[in-house]
């Protein structure tokens, strides 16, 4: 079952009685829609007869831009023991070596189904579960690949696919490691393998296929130029300094840190986005910034892995634009990691108001879809996408705010209805497919059934 609704007719309205519109908040505003664009927006206190009314402050589409959708069976099932990251990443091995297609795709389509809920119109999955466990190939080398993208359409949102490139079972000073016996599933065996790989995977409509290094632990440095050259003209994504073993082990083995590699082997730019970015050198923020590299910030996944806090208002002053992503989904909230960022910040430098609220919007929708390779997206405003995201204003958490600091104070809860290229894909809370809680339970608890 499909949770978009039929495409609308020309002249299809919105009146939002609030919208975000630049960095402003505007109080009566009316939205035509035709064919999924926006065609016209207008100021007026009145809605026209026919409209579809939109109450509360209406934001652009949420871009989420970076899932790995498959650790969304982790959620509360991890707590019950202390550990590190890498303790918790066995974990993710076992659950990873127990999802085949069918299960994979039921996840994957109420996972983002639940997204659709939050207001994200747009994901960016990092996917990297790509073939049969124990190695091999399923008959079509793009199963996994393709249930995400049955999963996303079925969910109503947009998806550009990151596939990502896993060769390695990590790295240590002597040199990268081989797979181990869960890993092999990751990999293509070399980057010309990956890269014939994802040549077979066509865009579609509401799909992008982009590209990701998983990390430089599993790419070693001499098949990082192939993966550059296959990803030319796509976004490309990559897990950066997530932990110090990480840059320890890279600077014994190259003489510089995971950033330094990187801008050696012409990975950084303006179609590149890293993410965490946590443990940085100042040399590496500069970097970053000089490049016009994007960084995406998950911070409750950082702060559920105790990975530490990035120097993100240092990233964005050096020129870095900022997306944030849900990762392994401790919470599907980019309202919250939006908070998380800000409240990082205050943490790190003792000082409130390091980002705006109007700097975080931009994070949550233009700069999000332009990391996805969405620039049309992100912004309500005539040629754009019509994603648009209704958010109460009379909720417990935000009655009495006021519509400007409504990203400070507003949950994914308070998310009332979601439209995605002009389609109403959330009404009043419920999703087209119903209910999304048993959708999660029936794909999620066969998985810890037999573990």
């Amino acid at each position: 079952m499909s949770g978009r609704a039929p495409t609308p007719g020309p002249g299809t309205a919105f009146w939002c009685e609030r919208a975000w519109l630049a960095d402003a908040v505007v109080a009566g505003v009316r939205v035509v829609v035709h064919a999924g664009r926006i065609t016209d927006v207008t100021c007026t206190p009145v809605a026209s007869p026919g409209d579809s009314r939109l109450r509360g402050v209406v934001l652009p589409g949420l871009a989420n831009a970076h899932s790995h959708v498959f650790h969304r069976a982790l959620r509360g099932r991890t707590h019950d023991r202390a550990g590190t990251f890498w303790t918790w990443r066995e974990r993710v091995y076992g659950l990873a070596a127990r999802l085949d297609p069918d299960r994979h795709l039921a996840l994957a389509r109420a996972a983002y189904a639940e997204m659709a809920l939050a207001g994200i119109t747009c994901v960016g999955e990092f996917h990297y579960l790509h073939h049969p466990p124990g190695g091999g190939r399923y008959a079509d080398p793009n199963a996994m690949a393709e249930g995400l993208v049955q999963a996303a359409a079925d969910a109503g949102i947009r998806l550009t696919l990151l596939d990502a490139c896993y060769l390695a079972g990590g790295l240590e000073g002597g040199g990268h490691l081989p797979l181990d016996e869960v890993q092999v599933r990751f990999s293509d065996g070399d980057a010309e393998g990956w890269a014939a790989r994802i040549e077979l995977l066509p865009e579609r409509n509401g799909v992008r296929v982009g590209a990701a290094v998983h990390s430089v632990r599993a790419v070693p440095a001499a098949q990082l130029p192939t993966v550059v050259h296959a990803a030319a003209g796509r976004p490309l994504h990559v897990h950066l300094s997530e932990q110090p073993a990480e840059n320890e082990a890279c600077l014994a083995r190259y003489g510089t840190t995971p950033t330094g590699l990187l801008r050696e082997q012409g990975v950084l730019g303006p179609s590149t986005t890293v993410v965490h970015a946590v443990h940085l050198t100042p040399d590496d923020v500069a970097t970053l910034g000089r490049t016009g590299t994007g960084v995406c910030a998950c911070p409750s996944t950082e702060a559920d892995l105790a990975d530490g806090m990035a120097p993100l208002r240092e990233l964005r002053d050096a020129g870095s634009p900022l997306s944030l992503g849900s990762d392994q989904h401790v919470v599907t909230d980019l309202l919250a990691e939006a908070q998380l960022l800000e409240h990082h910040e205050r943490l790190r430098s003792s000082e409130r108001g390091r980002f705006t609220p109007a700097g975080l919007v931009a994070a949550l929708t233009v700069d999000g879809h332009r990391a996805l390779g969405w620039p049309d997206a992100g912004r309500i405003a005539p040629g754009r996408r019509a994603d648009l995201v209704a958010v109460r204003l009379d909720s417990p958490r935000t009655a009495g705010c006021a519509p400007a600091q409504l990203p400070m104070v507003a949950a994914a809860a308070d998310v009332h209805t979601v439209v995605v290229d002009g389609r109403v894909v959330v009404a009043e809370g419920r999703h087209g497919l119903g209910d999304v809680g048993r959708l999660l339970a029936s794909a999620i608890d066969p998985l810890w059934a037999d573990a």
